[in-house]
Protein backbone atom coordinates (compact mmCIF):
# COMPACT_ATOMS: atom_id res chain seq x y z
CA UNK A 1 0.00 0.00 0.00
CA UNK A 2 0.99 3.62 -0.97
CA UNK A 3 1.50 6.54 1.75
CA UNK A 4 -1.44 7.99 0.00
CA UNK A 5 -3.71 5.11 -0.26
CA UNK A 6 -2.95 4.52 3.80
CA UNK A 7 -3.78 8.07 4.45
CA UNK A 8 -7.01 7.75 3.11
CA UNK A 9 -8.07 4.87 4.90
CA UNK A 10 -7.19 5.96 7.74
CA UNK A 11 -9.30 9.51 7.54
CA UNK A 12 -11.92 6.88 6.18
CA UNK A 13 -11.76 4.78 9.51
CA UNK A 14 -11.85 7.90 11.62
CA UNK A 15 -14.68 8.98 10.32
CA UNK A 16 -16.22 5.42 10.71
CA UNK A 17 -14.98 5.20 14.17
CA UNK A 18 -16.98 8.31 15.25
CA UNK A 19 -20.29 7.28 13.29
CA UNK A 20 -19.53 3.84 15.30
CA UNK A 21 -19.37 6.10 18.77
CA UNK A 22 -22.76 7.78 17.91
CA UNK A 23 -24.98 4.11 17.92
CA UNK A 24 -25.26 1.67 20.18
CA UNK A 25 -23.85 -1.57 18.94
CA UNK A 26 -20.95 -2.07 21.14
CA UNK A 27 -19.60 -4.58 19.16
CA UNK A 28 -19.32 -2.32 16.00
CA UNK A 29 -17.85 0.41 18.40
CA UNK A 30 -14.86 -1.91 19.51
CA UNK A 31 -14.06 -3.19 15.66
CA UNK A 32 -14.03 0.13 14.47
CA UNK A 33 -11.66 1.25 17.34
CA UNK A 34 -9.47 -1.80 16.66
CA UNK A 35 -9.11 -1.16 13.14
CA UNK A 36 -8.15 2.36 13.59
CA UNK A 37 -5.26 1.46 16.41
CA UNK A 38 -4.17 -1.15 13.60
CA UNK A 39 -3.59 1.50 10.81
CA UNK A 40 -1.32 4.00 13.24
CA UNK A 41 -0.27 1.48 15.67
CA UNK A 42 3.03 -0.89 14.25
CA UNK A 43 1.75 -3.42 12.14
CA UNK A 44 3.11 -6.55 14.76
CA UNK A 45 0.76 -4.83 17.67
CA UNK A 46 -2.51 -6.57 15.42
CA UNK A 47 -0.90 -8.76 13.06
CA UNK A 48 -1.82 -6.55 10.14
CA UNK A 49 0.08 -7.69 7.06
CA UNK A 50 0.22 -4.54 5.50
CA UNK A 51 2.50 -1.35 6.62
CA UNK A 52 1.22 1.19 8.91
CA UNK A 53 1.55 4.67 9.35
CA UNK A 54 3.68 4.09 12.01
CA UNK A 55 5.45 1.10 10.46
CA UNK A 56 6.78 3.84 7.77
CA UNK A 57 7.86 6.54 10.01
CA UNK A 58 9.58 4.50 12.28
CA UNK A 59 11.82 2.43 9.59
CA UNK A 60 12.68 5.78 8.49
CA UNK A 61 13.76 6.80 12.10
CA UNK A 62 15.93 3.62 12.77
CA UNK A 63 17.21 4.24 9.40
CA UNK A 64 19.65 6.46 11.21
CA UNK A 65 17.03 9.38 11.74
CA UNK A 66 16.59 9.13 15.65
CA UNK A 67 17.24 12.64 16.13
CA UNK A 68 16.27 14.35 12.75
CA UNK A 69 14.28 17.82 13.96
CA UNK A 70 10.55 17.25 12.77
CA UNK A 71 7.52 19.58 13.10
CA UNK A 72 5.71 18.33 16.74
CA UNK A 73 2.44 18.03 15.11
CA UNK A 74 0.18 18.72 12.11
CA UNK A 75 -1.99 21.27 13.24
CA UNK A 76 -2.23 23.49 16.31
CA UNK A 77 -3.89 22.45 19.73
CA UNK A 78 -7.22 24.68 21.06
CA UNK A 79 -4.08 24.92 23.92
CA UNK A 80 -1.38 26.68 22.95
CA UNK A 81 0.55 25.53 26.16
CA UNK A 82 3.41 23.56 24.76
CA UNK A 83 7.06 23.77 25.31
CA UNK A 84 9.33 23.35 21.69
CA UNK A 85 7.96 22.93 18.57
CA UNK A 86 10.29 21.44 16.46
CA UNK A 87 11.17 17.75 18.08
CA UNK A 88 13.83 15.20 17.00
CA UNK A 89 11.60 11.96 15.28
CA UNK A 90 11.98 10.08 18.63
CA UNK A 91 9.94 12.44 20.75
CA UNK A 92 7.25 11.73 18.79
CA UNK A 93 6.99 7.96 20.05
CA UNK A 94 8.08 8.44 23.47
CA UNK A 95 4.97 11.10 23.25
CA UNK A 96 2.39 9.62 21.87
CA UNK A 97 2.59 6.01 23.21
CA UNK A 98 3.41 7.38 27.05
CA UNK A 99 -0.17 9.32 27.06
CA UNK A 100 -1.48 6.13 25.44
CA UNK A 101 -0.22 3.94 28.54
CA UNK A 102 -1.87 6.68 30.83
CA UNK A 103 -4.76 6.78 29.19
CA UNK A 104 -5.45 3.10 28.58
CA UNK A 105 -4.22 1.94 32.06
CA UNK A 106 -5.13 4.58 34.22
CA UNK A 107 -8.41 6.08 32.77
CA UNK A 108 -10.07 3.66 30.60
CA UNK A 109 -9.02 0.73 32.42
CA UNK A 110 -8.45 1.86 36.66
CA UNK A 111 -5.20 -0.12 36.28
CA UNK A 112 -1.13 0.04 36.82
CA UNK A 113 0.51 1.65 33.96
CA UNK A 114 2.86 -0.57 32.07
CA UNK A 115 5.68 2.37 32.28
CA UNK A 116 7.90 1.94 35.45
CA UNK A 117 11.64 2.45 36.77
CA UNK A 118 12.68 -0.65 34.92
CA UNK A 119 11.36 0.41 31.60
CA UNK A 120 12.41 4.24 32.00
CA UNK A 121 16.21 2.30 32.68
CA UNK A 122 15.99 0.12 29.92
CA UNK A 123 14.54 3.14 27.32
CA UNK A 124 17.29 5.68 28.26
CA UNK A 125 14.55 7.96 29.46
CA UNK A 126 16.21 11.18 31.12
CA UNK A 127 12.10 11.79 32.19
CA UNK A 128 8.77 9.66 32.66
CA UNK A 129 6.04 12.20 31.73
CA UNK A 130 5.07 12.79 28.10
CA UNK A 131 7.62 15.60 27.08
CA UNK A 132 5.09 17.94 26.66
CA UNK A 133 7.07 20.96 28.18
CA UNK A 134 10.14 20.02 27.12
CA UNK A 135 12.59 23.07 25.73
CA UNK A 136 14.23 22.43 22.73
CA UNK A 137 17.87 21.81 23.88
CA UNK A 138 15.82 19.72 26.54
CA UNK A 139 14.23 17.81 23.52
CA UNK A 140 17.86 17.40 21.70
CA UNK A 141 19.35 16.36 25.16
CA UNK A 142 16.21 13.63 25.75
CA UNK A 143 16.34 12.11 22.01
CA UNK A 144 20.08 11.41 22.24
CA UNK A 145 19.39 9.47 25.89
CA UNK A 146 16.81 7.27 24.09
CA UNK A 147 17.57 3.59 22.88
CA UNK A 148 15.19 3.13 20.42
CA UNK A 149 14.97 -1.11 20.33
CA UNK A 150 14.07 -0.59 24.17
CA UNK A 151 11.27 2.11 23.38
CA UNK A 152 10.06 -0.07 20.55
CA UNK A 153 9.50 -2.88 22.93
CA UNK A 154 7.58 -0.73 25.15
CA UNK A 155 5.51 0.73 22.01
CA UNK A 156 4.68 -2.53 21.34
CA UNK A 157 3.74 -3.88 24.93
CA UNK A 158 1.68 -0.83 25.14
CA UNK A 159 -0.50 -1.30 21.83
CA UNK A 160 -1.12 -4.69 22.47
CA UNK A 161 -2.34 -3.94 26.06
CA UNK A 162 -4.41 -0.94 24.67
CA UNK A 163 -6.18 -3.21 22.22
CA UNK A 164 -7.25 -5.58 25.22
CA UNK A 165 -8.39 -2.87 27.52
CA UNK A 166 -10.73 -1.90 24.54
CA UNK A 167 -12.02 -5.43 23.90
CA UNK A 168 -13.08 -5.39 27.59
CA UNK A 169 -14.95 -2.63 27.90
CA UNK A 170 -18.62 -1.74 28.24
CA UNK A 171 -21.01 0.62 26.43
CA UNK A 172 -21.43 2.22 29.33
CA UNK A 173 -17.84 2.84 30.14
CA UNK A 174 -17.54 4.08 26.53
CA UNK A 175 -19.96 6.74 27.19
CA UNK A 176 -18.91 8.07 30.73
CA UNK A 177 -16.68 9.69 32.17
CA UNK A 178 -13.58 8.71 34.60
CA UNK A 179 -13.73 9.82 38.38
CA UNK A 180 -11.43 12.48 39.27
CA UNK A 181 -9.14 10.93 41.48
CA UNK A 182 -7.72 8.78 38.37
CA UNK A 183 -7.22 11.87 36.48
CA UNK A 184 -4.98 13.10 39.46
CA UNK A 185 -3.18 9.73 39.56
CA UNK A 186 -1.66 10.62 36.21
CA UNK A 187 0.08 13.63 38.41
CA UNK A 188 0.53 11.87 41.55
CA UNK A 189 2.85 9.19 39.37
CA UNK A 190 4.78 11.73 37.17
CA UNK A 191 2.73 11.20 33.94
CA UNK A 192 2.33 14.92 33.70
CA UNK A 193 4.42 17.49 35.49
CA UNK A 194 3.20 20.84 37.20
CA UNK A 195 4.88 22.77 34.64
CA UNK A 196 1.56 24.38 32.86
CA UNK A 197 2.44 23.55 29.47
CA UNK A 198 2.07 19.54 31.06
CA UNK A 199 -0.42 19.68 33.32
CA UNK A 200 -3.14 20.93 31.76
CA UNK A 201 -3.55 17.63 29.93
CA UNK A 202 -5.06 16.77 33.14
CA UNK A 203 -8.03 19.23 32.27
CA UNK A 204 -8.60 18.12 29.07
CA UNK A 205 -8.12 14.74 29.71
CA UNK A 206 -10.70 14.69 32.26
CA UNK A 207 -13.39 16.26 30.28
CA UNK A 208 -13.42 13.50 28.00
CA UNK A 209 -15.76 10.47 28.10
CA UNK A 210 -13.59 6.73 26.86
CA UNK A 211 -15.11 7.26 24.12
CA UNK A 212 -13.45 10.64 22.94
CA UNK A 213 -10.32 9.39 24.81
CA UNK A 214 -10.87 6.57 22.03
CA UNK A 215 -11.65 9.36 19.22
CA UNK A 216 -8.13 11.76 20.71
CA UNK A 217 -5.21 10.15 22.67
CA UNK A 218 -5.62 6.62 21.43
CA UNK A 219 -5.97 7.06 17.60
CA UNK A 220 -6.13 10.49 16.50
CA UNK A 221 -3.10 11.41 18.59
CA UNK A 222 -1.06 9.23 16.71
CA UNK A 223 -1.98 10.33 13.40
CA UNK A 224 -1.74 14.02 14.63
CA UNK A 225 1.96 13.74 15.45
CA UNK A 226 2.79 10.85 12.39
CA UNK A 227 1.24 13.10 9.70
CA UNK A 228 3.88 15.80 10.61
CA UNK A 229 6.64 13.58 10.62
CA UNK A 230 5.57 11.85 7.58
CA UNK A 231 5.20 15.63 5.53
CA UNK A 232 9.10 16.32 6.71
CA UNK A 233 10.66 13.18 5.64
CA UNK A 234 9.07 12.24 2.45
Amino acid sequence: MNIGKLRAEIDSKYEELKSALCVTDLNKIKARTLEMHALVHPAIISGRKEKTLADFVWEHMTDGNQNELVPRKNFDSDLHYDGTATVPLVWQFWHTYRIEDLISNILMGNREQIFNSEWQKRIGAPIKDTGNALEFDEAIKFGKAIDAEELYRYMIAVGKNTREIIGSLTFDQIHSMVPEEWVMRIFEEGGVTADLRSVWLLVFWGRLTVGGMILTPITCHHTMHLYACLDKIR
